[in-house]
């Protein structure tokens, strides 16, 4: 580290800390934590994905992971997939504990629209040169299940919002079902805002840093071989063949070697929850795939959008996740199925 650097954060002397004491000398404060806060994610994070990245890269398209897949089988891959889902249900628990009611509802809604309802079609307005305006029936509950069932328990909430049915007490029961509950993220959110590499400075490697994202790493390559099992059943597709396991190792490799170099604070992987909607949904088209990417891509430059999913209330992503852990939970034991 710089010599500049070492000055700057080192412990200050006893004057120093007397006067910190004063509300004149809190701002100053605050703006060294912010700077420590950067520095943190320059050398502990950054440049340690990049370099731990570089061995996914390799291990994928050498095809190292393929070789290994040779002594894998239905006894491994089952308890892989399972064991993907079955950790996080503490996370899903955690957010759906905040207000059990809602995540009910959530839960309720989904498993209603993709079980029961998906063969039932909606009629919605349509256009063509040759029938002119018509209704098309399209089977809306089977495509959107997950969308719908998110959306009208984020009106419910919105509701209870408003006639203060919620507390208001932050530490109070319930509190996190408040569509409020997050503060002003929507206000303080910037309209545009574009990513660029590099945006919190020269990246910088630690050697312990590099060790423990690559631990990170090896359990990724690991939930992601499950992962692609999982999609391929759930897609009524054969087991992915070697070369397309080598091919999704080494392109997450060059996932994790960008968002390194955007600064993301975390590599990219395959995830589960996102296999759990493909369950639900019964879309595994790789265009919709595409399509979701350059979704993800404009809501990441345009900061209001993304502030508005970051508001929707905990308890009704908790009980999003319980369904999706579910179905993933589910294909894992369904791999030992005998055919």
């Amino acid at each position: 580290m710089p010599h500049k650097q070492v000055e700057l954060y080192c412990c200050p002397s006893a004057p120093l800390l007397t006067s910190l004491a004063a509300p004149v000398a809190a701002p100053s404060l605050a703006c060294m934590n912010l700077h420590m806060g950067e520095l943190l994610i320059r050398q502990v994070l950054q440049g340690a994905i990049m370099v731990a990245s570089c061995f996914q890269i390799f291990v994928g398209f050498s095809g190292l992971i393929g070789f290994l897949m040779r002594f894998i089988g239905p006894l491994t891959i089952a308890p892989t997939i399972t064991l993907v889902a079955l950790p996080l249900f503490e996370s899903a628990g955690n957010e759906a504990g905040a207000h059990w009611g809602i995540a009910a509802i959530t839960i309720f809604f989904i498993v209603l629209f993709s079980q029961y309802l998906k063969n039932v079609p909606v009629p919605v307005p349509a256009y063509k040169r040759s029938r002119k305006c018509h209704f098309s029936k399209i089977y809306l509950f089977q495509i959107f299940p997950v969308l719908l069932g998110l959306s009208i328990t984020w009106l419910v909430c919105f509701a209870l919002t408003v006639s203060n049915v919620f507390p208001s007490n932050p530490e109070a029961y319930g509190y996190a079902a408040r569509t409020d509950s997050k503060g002003d993220v929507l206000s303080k959110a910037p309209w545009f805002r574009f990513p660029y590499p590099g945006q919190w400075g020269v990246p910088t490697i630690s050697v312990a840093g590099v060790f423990g994202i690559i631990a990170g790493v090896i359990s990724s390559m690991v939930e992601s071989v499950g992962d692609y099992y999982a999609c391929a059943r759930l897609s009524g597709a054969p087991p992915p063949p070697k070369h397309a396991i080598n091919r999704g190792i080494g392109v997450e490799g060059i996932g994790c070697l960008l968002a390194g170099a955007w600064g993301t604070g975390n590599g990219t992987t395959s995830y589960s929850e996102n296999v759990g909607a493909l369950g639900i949904t019964r879309v595994g088209s790789r265009i919709v795939i595409t399509a979701g990417g350059c979704v993800m891509l404009l809501t990441g430059m345009f900061g209001k959008v993304g502030a508005v999913f970051a508001s929707i209330p905990s308890p009704v992503i908790g009980g999003m996740f319980m369904v999706m852990f579910g179905v993933i939970s589910a294909v894992g034991v369904s791999n030992l199925q005998v055919k």
